[in-house]
């Protein structure tokens, strides 16, 4: 006799459900519902948008609504009055559902999608460069937390972010609202701020992480580019600025210890840089600027001037220039610590 009667009935009892608010929604349950949906628990969970208590009781797990945040009794709602929960780890912004939901299933989500082991350390840190990098701009722009002093006037309006476009696949105020096109309109909501989610993260997984480590190595060994360890040597090219500031303070590089120049291969022409870093990610001061007498000259003149062959240039800023070789570049590095 067929089973397919009783196994279809438990595999329905066993299919969980998410709640959330019905009605106008938003970037952040858009979100928290997406993730929740990546994870083994819910993965093949049905979606309740209500704002019914009976309903949401009956949920399995509820975001957004309710007036309740408790791990335990799995309610995730940030609305309610005395909610300060901030994602730790430096960061203060108050979070919204997709933070919470973020902060206490991220890691899983992370692990699968990037297809590491829980355990891998590389899952802690994609895990807070997404929160930092995605996440907390939502949690932000949710809770009406601006990025600067209201007394500043914005010089432009952008609303082209994320946020904003969740926000436009809501019904225009003279359609329907009926519920079944907004649950749908959800839904595509809920996929558009999923795909940027796991666009994002596969980048930071497969080019931002393999070139922090590139970066991490040659910050490592630069005392067997120059016993003073102020030149990195790159063999090949990789965005190196970003992850230079921040290994450079988690390993704890004192001033005097700090590297002045990088040498790097040029990425389309087949030359080499030399690169002087900044004094900070976004300045255009350095630490060490090339010498002032290298500056904005050019070619067979520069190598005169320096005394190095195969030179290209020299910015007149002095913070770039670039040679033929490998070794040239190295040479003109060696040369500018001196001056």
């Amino acid at each position: 006799m067929s089973q397919t009667g009783p196994a279809t009935k438990k595999q329905r009892m066993d299919v969980k459900t998410i709640g959330t608010h019905n009605g106008t929604f938003h970037c952040d349950e858009a979100l928290a519902v997406f993730l929740l949906r990546q994870t083994d628990a819910y993965k093949d969970a049905n979606l309740k948008r209500t704002r019914d208590p009976a309903v949401l009781d009956g949920c399995d797990i509820v975001v957004d609504v309710g007036a309740i945040y408790d791990e335990s009794k799995r309610r995730f709602d940030h609305h309610q009055r005395g909610f300060t929960e901030v994602f730790g780890h430096g960061f203060s912004t108050k979070l919204s559902s997709a933070g919470l939901i973020y902060k206490h299933f991220g890691k899983e989500v992370v692990a699968s999608a990037a297809g590491l082991e829980p355990s891998d350390k590389k899952v802690d840190t994609l895990w807070l460069k997404m929160y930092k990098e995605f996440i907390e701009a939502l949690d932000a722009i949710d809770n009406g937390i601006s990025q600067y002093s209201s007394q500043e006037l914005p010089k432009y309006r952008n609303r082209t972010d994320l946020s904003s476009r969740v926000g436009w696949l809501n019904p225009r105020w003279n359609e329907s609202t009926e519920s079944e096109k907004v649950d749908a309109l959800f839904l595509k909501a809920s996929q558009l701020a999923g795909g940027e989610f796991l666009g994002r993260l596969d980048y930071y997984a497969s080019a931002w992480l393999p070139a922090r480590n590139l970066v991490l190595a040659g910050l490592s060994s630069r005392q067997n580019i120059d016993a003073g360890g102020k030149i990195i040597l790159f063999e090949q090219f990789a965005p190196w600025k970003e992850h230079l500031f921040e290994l450079e303070a988690e390993q704890g590089v004192s001033e005097d210890e700090l590297p002045f120049y990088v040498i790097y291969p040029d990425e389309t022409g087949g030359n080499w840089r030399i690169q002087a870093v900044p004094v900070s990610p976004e300045s255009f001061d350095s630490r060490k600027a090339l010498p002032e007498k290298w500056r904005g000259v050019r070619d067979d003149e520069l190598s005169k001037v320096s005394g190095v062959d195969g030179c290209i240039f020299v910015h007149a800023s002095g913070f770039i220039g670039g040679n033929k070789t490998k070794e040239g570049a190295l040479d003109l590095a060696k040369l500018a610590l001196k001056m």
